[in-house]
């Protein structure tokens, strides 16, 4: 007979790490409010305040809160126009230039989950999304048209026109008006041509090569809470990013 699984170990700070998560997850604190501090974190949780230190450390660690000198800790935010904001936006300009590129809304639909988007969202086949297109522009000219799929249970009554009025990040709209956080994304880079569609919200021949980055992204708990896929002409642009 094969052997039992031996019980899995978390270290303490790692079960109040998990602890504060889960009151971020509820809501108990918002984003870019203060947390209460490590003394009476302590106190709630019946546990030294290094132990307390070590799980705020971890949350920084992986951006769910920002460490403030002489301020305290807060909860991370999307809204705030801060080196942050290029967190999650990975398509840079060849020159350099910081620019946080302008958004144009081109279209939002609903629709019925494919099986693809269904099993990435863990959503059933068939079951309602919203699918949103948009392009970046840098400098006036369009370098990535984005096609985004979320789950419509989260974002009810996302229309166009909201969108179109948030003046920051979709990441921030999401955050602000629906309370969905995204807290990190995995994704996958690989050519494609770019078919008739893409050529003319880009401006490229058709059959031009593109940089398809997939992207899913997710909030606590990993669940998965956005499907993206954008398609770069990297003409004057490239898909940057930290190794460490």
């Amino acid at each position: 007979m094969p052997s039992a699984s031996p019980p899995t170990f978390r270290p303490l700070y790692g079960q109040i790490r998990a602890l504060i998560e889960r009151a971020l997850d509820a809501g108990e604190w918002a984003p870019g409010h203060a947390i209460p501090s490590e003394q009476n974190l302590a106190i709630r949780f019946g546990v030294s305040q290094g132990t307390v230190r070590k799980a705020i450390q971890a949350l920084a660690s992986d951006n769910l809160v920002v460490r403030r000198q002489g301020k305290g800790t807060f909860v991370a935010t999307h809204t705030e126009e801060t080196a942050s904001n290029f967190r999650f936006l990975r398509i840079r300009r060849n020159d350099g230039r910081a620019e946080y590129p302008r958004s144009r809304l081109i279209d939002l639909s609903r629709a019925r989950a494919s099986a693809e988007i269904a099993r990435l969202l863990s959503l059933k086949t068939g079951d309602p999304i919203f699918l949103l297109r948009r392009v970046l522009e840098y400098g006036g000219s369009p370098a990535v048209l984005d096609r985004i799929a979320l789950p419509a249970a989260l974002f009810r009554g996302l229309t166009l026109e909201r969108c179109a009025a948030h003046a920051g990040s979709m990441y921030g709209f999401f955050e602000t008006e629906f309370g969905v956080r995204m807290l990190r994304a995995d994704e996958r880079l690989h050519a494609v041509a770019a078919d008739a569609d893409s050529a003319a919200l880009l401006h490229v021949p058709a059959g031009a090569p593109l940089l398809a980055v997939d992207r899913v992204a997710y909030t606590y708990a990993d669940r998965p809470v956005e499907v993206r896929r954008g398609l770069c002409t990297t003409r004057r642009e490239h898909y940057w990013n930290t190794l460490t």
